[in-house]
């Protein structure tokens, strides 16, 4: 049994308890195994929290652009040094393996990094005014006081797009991560209190979400709702936030089409893809998942699939050789077992796993699963799957697969196969996604805006229009006469 860690609210600088005592536990996915605790904020700790960080967005918005870089960059810092204690409560808690965890413990230090340089970089516009006595500016000023709320998949690297970016704007925030994320969060929250931040600009706050996301976007104080989950609880959220008018960025999801074109290598192309679908057992929102290949390629592209699946391996996230660990808990595990029996049922064929792996007989594991004979009206070709399930169909024309490619709801990220760059250019202007990767599967980027269109949500996080979804723009009309 793992030794189980206690996780305080942090709240005006201080490491506290929930006023009610209240706690949630939070289980090991690989083991069913209580692994740690954390407070149950209720209404008395949200206002308490809202109000620590209206006193610390009031100093912290007065700090100058250099300085907040100079903070951030320490908190980058502390994290890289934190990394393998991090990344191993990630395992612990979220199930995700070792590798892939310190992985995403690095690119979260990226993230903070490259908002080091961003808090330094907001600059405004002069123009000539309507006289020689008059000249018009523009400046950008934080919003106020920011709520950023996370799902489980990527404790470090959601919260911290989040937070480094309300930070280099000068606002301050308050977290409200997924319960199973709460420990990797604390630490999170930790490097950037150890770094020197006042107290106040941030705060966190775990357990259940009811009474803390209903406090918060109640409150006339916090002016800017930043949101990564389910396409559901966001249009809950963006309602309530209209009652306030709250600044809002929404990342909801998404089913993310692979077009693999006739002039592709398909057995090149599915070696990448095992590795971009499996990772972190599919709970990733940029996961590909519609596999549209070129009639010519389709056999050659499953057959490599189910190879390259083969010889992936399952078990717990603590062993550096596992590739896959468990589904986040048993509600997910149900999902897939109910979304597999539906598609055989309307016509689809499992070429490879589909059920519970044999021989571990706890934790929330399920096979890698690849499915063929899929139609576009199946339902979970039209639902986001969030988990692995990779479904292969076939398709004739850039303009066949394109309109299939799009006939979701959703508009996340898209992938393309391709080695020609005039039909690379047709099919990127033709998807409706807000991220399109030809010849390679990475969509998130430090650097890089990451954000979709449709039900994919609206609003960027991340690369230099990051930090504007926490600005609010001034216009300055001066007159010197």
């Amino acid at each position: 049994m793992t030794n189980i860690l206690h996780v305080d609210l942090f709240i005006n600088g201080q490491w506290q308890g929930a006023i009610s005592g209240g706690k949630i536990e939070i289980v090991n996915p690989a083991t069913e195994e209580v692994v740690a605790t954390a407070s149950q904020a209720g209404r008395a700790d949200t206002e308490m929290a809202i109000a620590a960080a209206r006193q610390g967005l009031a100093i912290w918005r007065q700090v100058a652009p250099w300085e907040r870089s100079a903070v951030l960059r320490k908190a980058a810092r502390l994290l890289a040094e934190r990394a393998t204690d991090i990344a191993r409560r990630v395992v612990l808690d979220c199930g995700k393996p070792i590798t892939q965890s310190l992985g995403e413990v690095r690119s979260a230090v990226e993230i903070i990094d490259w908002f080091a340089d961003e808090a330094r970089r907001i600059s405004g516009e002069v123009l000539a005014g309507r006289s020689m006595h008059n000249r018009l500016h523009t400046l950008y000023e934080p919003v106020g006081v920011a709520a950023g709320f996370t799902a489980f998949n990527f404790p470090i690297v959601l919260p911290s797009r989040k937070i480094a970016a309300a930070l280099a704007a000068g606002c301050s925030i308050i977290c409200r991560p997924a319960e199973e994320g709460s420990a990797c969060a604390a630490e999170l929250v930790r490097c950037f209190s150890d770094a020197g931040l006042p107290a106040g600009v941030i705060n966190l706050l775990t357990g259940r979400p009811e009474e803390i996301s209903d406090t918060i976007l109640a409150s006339p104080v916090v002016r800017k709702i930043s949101f990564t989950g389910s396409v559901a609880v966001g249009q809950q959220l963006i309602r309530r936030a209209a009652d306030s008018v709250k600044k809002v960025t929404m990342e909801l999801g998404g089913h993310a089409p692979v077009i693999v074109h006739a002039d592709a290598d398909p057995e090149k192309v599915a070696a990448g893809a095992v590795v971009a679908k499996f990772r972190n057992n599919g709970q990733v929102c940029v996961s590909p998942t519609r596999f549209f290949v070129h009639h010519a390629h389709g056999e050659r592209f499953t057959k490599a699939l189910v190879e390259a699946t083969a010889r992936l391996k399952i078990g717990n996230g603590m062993d550096p050789a596992v590739d896959i660990g468990p589904l986040i808990n048993r509600r997910r595990l149900q999902a897939m077992e109910q979304m597999v029996e539906k598609t055989v049922e309307e016509g689809g064929t499992v070429v490879f796993g589909g059920k519970r792996p044999a021989g571990l007989n706890k934790g929330y594991f399920f096979e890698p699963t690849i499915i063929t004979n899929v139609r576009d009206d199946m339902s979970v070709m039209q639902h986001e799957p969030f988990g692995p399930l990779a479904l292969i169909t076939g398709f004739a024309t850039l303009e066949e697969v394109v309109e299939r490619a799009n006939a979701v709801d959703y508009g996340l990220a898209s992938y393309v196969f391709t080695n020609s760059l005039q039909l690379a250019h047709q099919t990127v202007s033709a998807l409706q996604a807000g991220i399109v990767t030809v010849n390679g599967w990475s969509g998130s980027l430090a650097e890089m805006p990451f954000g979709g269109v449709k039900y994919s949500g609206y609003g960027r996080e991340g690369g230099s229009l990051g930090i504007f979804e926490y600005l609010d723009v001034k216009f300055f009309n001066l007159n010197f006469d």
